[in-house]
This record gives structure tokens, sequence and C-alpha cells, in this order.
């Protein structure tokens, strides 16, 4: 019997086998979130808002129906870093660390895993690329913490804040909203001090660009080209920090509940901190609830396209983004192939960014609809939290607690399947693709 199962296991494809790690990691650590020694009121934390916390820590996105900082233990919120970490850098990604160190053989199948959870295109260089992912994890990391602490040392005892500093910047690395100051304030009460908000920038920049473009900048010196993935990544990103500075700058600079009552150096502070956070950070300086609803609709856009491929972020991706405006502009222009940096994009990058898309695009749609019908709230809030929810981001206008039991399931699902992407488990819940043996003859249709 144990063999069988072992077979069926083996025969699992990396979808299925990702989804399942995913889930069980969640479960296990929504009992651990539960327990007394977790909770500082020394009482069972009730199971619903345990696993949620738990799925919103693994699935990195920072959405919280309970305040971390003044509910868990140090137990709770060590438990809660844990699964950030794991939740940032994938479970398949921490188990090849510990197969290396021990000096165990990783087989096909786990490549093919490693693969699917790294969003390649190929197993070449896979082993190495998780090398390279845990050594500038630790040295980034590390480099975050000795920042913070040396800042919040300034305003705490020296043991709390270094405390403070490593847990932060594990959280903002892996672009988890969480924080432990309190009253659900993320990092209010430093709107505009230049080192909190640059290093967690930094932080929050370096998680959402992906480990394959990190380690195509750290090579550049040696051989003097990026790729066209990371020239993509890196363009898009820098378009969309200043295009969002700008309109958030913009649009809430007269707003007295945000940067209205700001001096000139802290408005940009917070305008650039507010367009990087949306990036699937989750941190921020200003509260979203009282942003006005313009600001808070292009948040929403910023969101749903999110981080870069193989980072610590969601969303439906920046080169995701960038193919359909691609896409648009070769159409606008009578082109057939879509050319960026001179290179031509292979149609099925074509149609996996358009399927991604409308995936993604249907899964805020049904969940926004069904928050609709069971929760007494705005329309536009809803939408937020929902797409807050897919991008694994962690805005929230201050509405997540207050929600129903089945408004927070709903959540749980919607932050699960955007941790994974929605493809990835298309595929883990359908049945297996078979190619076609034959082709039927070409019609055509009248679009637009």
């Amino acid at each position: 019997m144990i063999n069988v199962n072992r077979r069926k296991l083996f025969k699992w494809s990396p979808p299925r086998i990702l989804v399942t790690g995913f889930a069980l990691i969640i479960l296990l650590g929504g009992l651990l979130l539960s327990l007394p020694i977790s909770n500082a009121d020394g009482q069972y934390l009730r199971y619903l808002e345990a696993v949620f916390t738990a799925t919103s820590a693994t699935c990195v996105t920072g959405l919280d129906v309970v305040d971390a900082g003044t509910h868990f233990t140090i137990f709770g919120q060590v438990i809660l870093m844990v699964l950030i970490q794991i939740g940032g850098l994938g479970f398949m990604t921490m188990a090849t660390l510990v197969a290396l160190v021990f000096r165990k053989r990783i087989s096909l199948k786990e490549r093919l895993i490693l693969q699917e959870a790294m969003n390649q295109t190929n197993m070449e260089g896979i082993v190495r690329l998780i090398r390279q992912v845990m050594v500038y994890s630790l040295a980034i990391e590390g480099t975050g913490a000795v920042l913070l602490a040396s800042r919040f040392a300034l305003d705490m005892p020296i043991g709390r804040a270094v405390y403070y500093g490593i847990w932060h910047s594990i959280s903002m690395f892996n672009n988890s909203g969480f924080d432990l100051f309190g009253g659900f304030r993320s990092l209010t009460a430093y709107v505009g001090d230049p080192i909190v908000n640059l290093t967690a920038m930094g932080l929050i920049i370096l998680g959402g660009l992906g480990f394959v473009v990190m380690s195509d900048l750290i090579e550049f010196r040696k051989n003097r080209k990026l790729s066209l993935h990371s020239k993509v990544v890196l363009t898009t990103t820098g378009f969309l920090l200043v295009i969002g500075t700008i309109v958030i700058f913009i649009f809430e600079f007269s707003n007295k509940q945000t940067l209205g009552s700001l001096d000139w150096e802290a408005k940009i502070w917070a305008a650039m901190f507010q367009s990087v956070a949306p990036r699937t950070a989750g941190m921020n300086t200003l509260d979203i609830g009282m942003m006005r609803q313009a600001t808070m609709f292009f948040i929403v856009i910023l969101m749903f396209i999110g981080a870069s491929p193989g980072s610590t972020g969601g969303g439906i991706k920046t080169t995701t983004f960038t193919t359909l405006i691609g896409a648009v502009i070769a159409m606008i222009r009578g082109k057939e192939d879509i050319v960026m940096f001179r290179f031509r994009l292979a149609r099925e990058r074509i149609f996996k960014a358009l399927t991604i898309t409308m995936l993604s695009l249907v899964l805020v749609i049904a969940v926004t609809m069904l928050l609709t019908a069971t929760e007494d709230r705005e329309f536009l809030r809803l939408l937020f939290e929902a797409t807050s929810a897919f991008g694994t981001v962690g805005l929230s206008t201050g509405i997540t607690p207050s929600l129903t039991d089945f408004g927070k399931i709903i959540l749980c699902f919607t932050m699960f399947a955007g941790r994974l992407g929605p493809l990835t488990l298309a595929y883990a819940l359908g049945p297996k693709a078979e190619k076609d043996l034959y082709r039927y003859p070409e019609g055509k249709i009248i679009i637009g």
C-alpha cells in the first residue's frame, strides 16, 4: 500500500505538488498560531482566524484579522516570520537547501517542481539558481535588518530594535505586509523618515524584481549584458514606480487625511512609498482608508499588475503586463510580431500572458461579486480587498477584521490562488493535458 501511494505521489504533476505543499504548510501554521502559547491572552485563537493569518503569511500577503504586534506572543511572531520566509522563497526552495546542506542528490522530479515554483522555462541551472536565491536573500535581509535595527534603536531598547529589524526585514523583502508596531499602524510613524523609507523600499523592490534579475544584475560586471527578461522587468518596474509616485502625489496632494498635512519632503517620501507598496508589499506610511477614491482605484491597478516572475510578489506580473501592452501596440501598428529590445516574442508567451490575465481578472471579479453579496461595505473597498488578496499585497482600507466568516474564507482562497498563480492552480486541479492528434480547419470570425 505504501509503495502504491508513493508511486501515485511521484506521478503527481509539479503544480499539484506545489498546491498540496503550500496547503499543508498553511494548515500546520494555522494549528500552531491557534495554540495558547502563540497568543498573548493565553487562549486558543479561533481556527478560522489562525488559518487566515497563516494563509496571509505563507502567501506573503499581509492582510490580517488580528494585530500581529499585540495579539501574538514572541513564539507566535516567530512562527509568523518562519511562514513568511517559507512562503516568500517557496517550500521547495527551502527543502532543496536542506538537501544541499546534507549533500543529497536533487532528483529530476524535484528539479521539475523547482522549475514550476521558480517560474522558469527550463531546468538548466535550476539548482545553481536556488543556491543564489538563498545567498542573495540572506545577504539582502541581513543588510536590511542592520539598517532598520540601527534606526529603531533610537526609539526602543536595543534588544527589541534588533528583533524588530530582523523581523521587518524578512517581512519587507518577502513582500509581506505584516508588522509588529501594533494598532494596524504599519510604518505610519515613519512617514517622513529617510532611513526607514529607503531601506523598506529597497527591500521591497529587490524582493519584487525576481531572483533571475538579481542574478543578472550581480553578474553584469562580468558579462556586460542583461537578458531580455531582466531588461523588460527593470524597465517596467521603473516606469510603474515613477508613474505611481506622480499620480499618488497629484491625487493626494491636498488631502489633509494623507499628504495634505505633511511637509514637502514627507509628501515626496510618502508618495514614493505608496507607489512601491502596491507592488505586493503591503506596508504603508499613509492611512489607505483615508485616500481619495481615484487614488484607491489607481492602487487597485498597481496591485493587479504586481511584481515580477520568480519573485516573492504576486499579481499578473510586470512581464505579463508589458506583453499585453506590446500586443496592443503591435496590433495598432499592423505588425505581426511583438518586438522588445530587438527580440521577437514567441506566440506561446503571448497566449500565456492573455490566459493569466483573463483568469486573474475573472478571479478578482468573482471574489468581488461574492464579497458584495455578503459584506455590507462600499464596492470600491471590497474591490480593493479582493485585488489586494489576489496580488498578495496586504494593503487594506481597514475592513479585513470585520469581514464575515464567509468573506474571510473567500479571501483565504484568493490569497492562495494569487500566490501560486491562477494558471498553476488550474493545472493542478484540472485533468492531465493531452496533445491533440489532429487540427481543425481554420475558421474566421469578426473581431471588434
